[in-house]
């Protein structure tokens, strides 16, 4: 375990976060960090060759050395190449595997050849074998969209170039010319990632839970550059409402990062009022919610002073579209996901229970402001929130929304997050539901249901969490990183919806990481209740496990957890904190409490 531990707390750790990857493969050789935004460069060598053009040897030769070591020297005297030859109408191409999904490009070497003449080459990036073999089509949905993931490039005589920026694990290339004989000494992937240790951790005697927290934590990792993308291939914007399950997470893996800071602040300087965020009133709405749990994890007084006047305004601009009835009138883009978005009782209900949580959480920077102004408007405002009752419309992402404003006044919304188990969510909502589900006390279902749609991804190949995963595709689908056989389902080719339908689907979104912070919110038990993380609740709910311990990062240190079942389903704690916090244990008999310097 204090090996584990130890990984954990390197940058290292990045090729450590999903099962079956080799930690001695990810080397930082030649890893360069841009010392501002904590940016490091890492270069990747080929896992396995998965395809060739050719297997007879008379266009591909020695594809197998590209599985060696690259010092990113070319040399006149290295013969340890792989020739593909174009001829009689044949393009030599191949497929590589690195791995695991990352974000960044490659470096192509080229050795030595009787022809000086560069040679063109054909490259397609893919986060699933479908993608990385698939050219762009009008069908299949994949494109250059926001990242360029199928081009030619003109590759040098004895010499490297690199190439791309886009989130893949699989790489297609192809020899264009005609008649040309081309030596290809190496490729390799360029990682391009914020060089931070993982400060949070959780370590159980599930190792299919733990595969998932650590999946969800290096699926926002990946989207961690200057801002906080979506998306490492396509969306790699900063949208607000997707930030905040990426913000949780990291606000549990990793604790501070400026990269949060930065892309709210970006939002705000990009939206001057009254203009909504992205163009979607609930994703302003987002924003003073961020706002709220930012402070409330890190407790950072100056970056809330510094966000006070826009956020005022933007308080002021919701409860002026509240009437004292309790309906709201929000105008610009009504938006809560995509499988809601057309339908309008849904997203009614659902924006109703967001401006309470809106209001409220601006209630509540209002008082840590000292700004009267704020509190008597939104405590006005959430009073007359509070006089409408809005239907679930047997809809999972209505409902959770209710429950989690504390809107819902019945059981009916908790039963419609139950009905049908891992079905009729999105990644991005289904965190909401697991909270949901959480503040009714239903813990078992909750895991139930992250091992198995969660996990579904992994099951599939997945080193990422998706953009969007339809539960009912799973027992058909075949493996993302195999070719498709006979009679399986192509999930990345033939699912996805709306603007993210096939091969367009994000197989790395940041929006569904919300899992891991569940997790060690949930099963590890912390929870921060004062500002600053000066006061934590642990309450852990072993579900899907008898034994579990974290870290969790806090301002003033790391916060350590150890907690074991009985065979009473009794729990005991053991735990480490940082003078300064208070700890109320919950649910849980403590073993033994040690505060640190």
């Amino acid at each position: 375990m204090k090996v584990f531990n130890q990984l954990l707390l390197t940058a290292c750790s990045l090729a450590f976060l999903t099962s079956g990857i080799d930690t001695a493969s990810a080397s930082t050789s030649g890893k360069n960090v841009e010392s501002s935004y904590n940016l490091a460069t890492e270069y990747l060598t080929p896992k396995r060759v998965m395809w060739i053009s050719d297997s007879t040897g008379k266009y591909i030769r020695k594809s197998n050395n590209l599985l060696l070591p690259f010092s990113g020297q070319v040399s006149v005297a290295d013969t340890s190449y792989t020739t593909m030859i174009s001829r009689d109408g044949s393009k030599a191409a191949l497929l590589l595997d690195f791995g695991r999904e990352i974000q960044g490009g490659i470096e192509i070497a080229s050795s030595i050849r009787d022809s000086q003449t560069p040679v063109s080459l054909r490259i397609r990036f893919g986060e699933s074998v479908t993608e990385a073999m698939s050219p762009i089509t009008d069908k299949n949905g994949a494109s250059n969209d926001h990242a360029l993931r199928d081009f030619t490039l003109d590759a040098p005589w004895l010499g490297t170039v690199q190439v791309g920026n886009s989130g893949f694990r699989f790489v297609r290339i192809e020899l264009e010319d005609s008649n040309v004989k081309y030596n290809l000494k190496a490729v390799r992937a360029i990682s391009r990632y914020q060089d931070i240790p993982y400060l949070g951790s959780f370590e159980s005697d599930n190792p299919r839970l733990n595969d998932i927290w650590r999946t969800g934590a290096y699926t926002v990792h990946l989207c961690m550059q200057k801002y906080l993308w979506d998306g490492i291939k396509r969306d790699r914007l900063v949208w607000v409402g997707d930030l905040h399950p990426e913000v949780m997470t990291i606000l549990s893996a990793f604790g501070h990062n400026g990269a949060v800071n930065r892309s709210l602040d970006f939002a705000r300087d990009d939206t001057p009022l009254p203009g909504w965020m992205n163009g979607m009133c609930s994703y302003s709405l987002w924003w003073i919610i961020i706002q709220r749990d930012l402070y409330m994890y890190r407790g950072d007084m100056a970056y809330l002073k510094s966000q006070h006047t826009y956020l005022k305004g933007l308080l002021s601009q919701v409860c002026g579209m509240i009437d004292r009835d309790g309906n709201e009138k929000l105008n610009g883009t009504r938006f809560l996901d995509w499988p809601t978005s057309e339908n309008k009782d849904v997203i009614n209900s659902g924006l109703h229970s967001m401006c309470y949580m809106a209001i409220k959480a601006g209630l509540e920077l209002g008082k840590v402001l000292n700004d009267n102004g704020i509190v008597k408007m939104c405590s006005e405002t959430a009073e007359n929130l509070k006089k409408k009752d809005t239907g679930n419309y047997n809809n999972k992402e209505a409902a959770a929304l209710k429950v989690i404003s504390g809107l819902s006044r019945n059981k009916k919304d908790r039963d419609v997050i139950l009905r049908s188990g891992a079905r009729s969510f999105s990644t991005f909502y289904g965190y909401y539901m697991l909270e949901a589900l959480a503040m009714n006390k239903k813990f078992d279902e909750a895991t139930d249901i992250i091992s198995k749609y969660w996990g579904a991804m992994l099951d599939l190949g997945a080193t990422t969490f998706w953009e969007e995963l339809n539960y009912d595709d799973i027992a058909k689908a075949g493996r993302i990183d195999e070719f498709m056989s006979d009679g399986k389902y192509n999930i990345h080719a033939n699912g996805g919806n709306y603007c993210y339908k096939g091969l367009r689907m994000s197989l790395c979104h940041g929006w569904a990481s919300g899992v891991t912070s569940w997790m060690t919110r949930y099963i590890l038990g912390i929870t921060p209740t004062e500002p600053g993380c000066r006061t934590i609740v642990v309450e852990p709910h072993l579900s899907g496990c008898n034994r579990v311990m974290g870290n969790f990062p806090t301002p003033m240190g790391i916060v350590r957890v150890s907690h074991k079942k009985n065979s009473e389903g009794k729990i005991s704690s053991e735990i480490t904190a940082p003078k300064g916090i208070r700890i109320i244990l919950k649910n849980a008999t403590m073993r033994h409490i040690t505060y640190t310097e």
